[in-house]
């Protein structure tokens, strides 16, 4: 993810509920916060009182640790209600991980765009299978050595490992379909770039929108390019994303985001992201006075250093601005040398 312009969004709430417990942020609305094992630390999932049930949004990494606490939640705060559905905003493992298992568990249907199901399915099933040639000649492209593209090899097939296996049958969220939770409407906005087709869920009775990735406080969302489609220009479907959710979006609207604390002032945040990756664009190309690999490229894009950690997710960033940028005719592949692609600025 991107370091990002400060736009100082307004915090509706001082303190965050702790790991594993539950706040009422508007009637029959509450914010569960839980653990992830990774560098972010945690994710904001929804809990919406729907009559005599629950509806879940979004359900954290599948492990042992994060199963336990949502065991606890039953028991001790569900007041003896069932879960009605679960929804997920898109397929990345803190938001699916636990889907498979919470419909299982309640006996209840999985909400989730299409795009987004069948993916996820795909990845899940590439399991314990070894890495393609397609993929290693897509890192390779971009500058990995071989200890770099071993470590690839080694991690290939993880997906799995933190995604419980998905329901066989699913229902499909589109872009403005409605749903009734709690005697509400609320409204299916779809977002793409940080993933295909992200879906958020807007209430305009409350002035409220469960935004996902799709709009976050303090960081932006990783925007990748992935060897499964390595022509893809998916920075342009963020950008336009962006602009669009700008757009539809009351200024004041309250953002209930994934990451972070729940906050006002959408449009501007939205305008932010939009800047960052204008202003690393422009380096980019400031860059690319002589040829360049994608590898290259990383001082225009990111303050911190990349290590192995968290290589790939660079990686992708990187050929996403490299994408759009041969999209707009702005940018060349200038020469392959030894598998490698080397890029010039037009």
């Amino acid at each position: 993810m991107l370091p990002t312009i400060d736009t100082q969004p307004r915090y509706e709430f001082e303190k965050a509920p702790g790991m594993g417990e539950i706040m009422e942020v508007s009637e029959g609305i509450f914010w569960l916060r839980m653990p992830l094992p990774i560098m972010l630390g945690h994710i904001n999932l929804w809990l919406l009182k729907d009559g005599d049930s629950w509806v879940i949004v979004d359900t954290g990494m599948s492990d042992d640790a994060t199963r336990e606490l949502w065991l606890k939640l039953f028991k001790e705060k569900f007041d003896g209600l069932p879960v009605s559905r679960v929804i997920v905003t898109h397929l990345h493992p803190d938001h699916v991980g636990l889907a498979g298992w919470l419909c299982r568990h309640w006996g209840v249907e999985l909400w989730m765009s299409r795009t987004e199901y069948l993916l996820c399915r795909n990845l899940v099933g590439d399991t314990g299978t070894e890495a393609p040639r397609e993929g290693v000649d897509f890192y390779r492209s971009a500058g990995f050595d071989e200890e770099s593209l071993a470590e690839y090899r080694k991690r290939f097939g993880g997906f799995g490992s933190v995604v419980s296996d998905l329901p066989n049958a699913f229902t499909r969220l589109t872009d403005g379909m409605q749903l009734t939770i709690g005697g509400q409407t609320w409204e299916v906005v779809v977002g793409r770039g940080h993933s295909p087709e992200h879906a958020c869920l807007v209430c305009k009775e409350r002035n409220l929108i469960i935004s996902g990735d799709q709009i976050l406080p303090t960081i932006s969302s990783n925007v990748s390019v992935w060897p499964t489609e390595p022509h893809a220009n998916p920075l342009a479907d963020w950008l336009d994303s962006c602009a669009s959710l700008k757009q539809r979006l009351p200024p004041d609207v309250l953002v209930l985001p994934s990451h972070g604390k729940i906050f006002r002032g959408a449009p501007e945040r939205l305008q932010a992201l939009i800047d960052e990756h204008r202003s690393g664009l422009d380096k980019l190309l400031e860059m690319c006075d002589r040829p360049r690999t994608v590898l290259d490229l990383f001082p225009a894009l990111f303050k911190s250093a990349i290590t192995r950690r968290n290589l790939i997710m660079a990686t992708g960033e990187s050929m996403a601005h490299v994408n759009y940028l041969l999209g707009r005719g702005e940018l060349e592949l200038a020469e392959q040398r030894d598998g490698v692609n080397y890029y010039r600025r037009v």
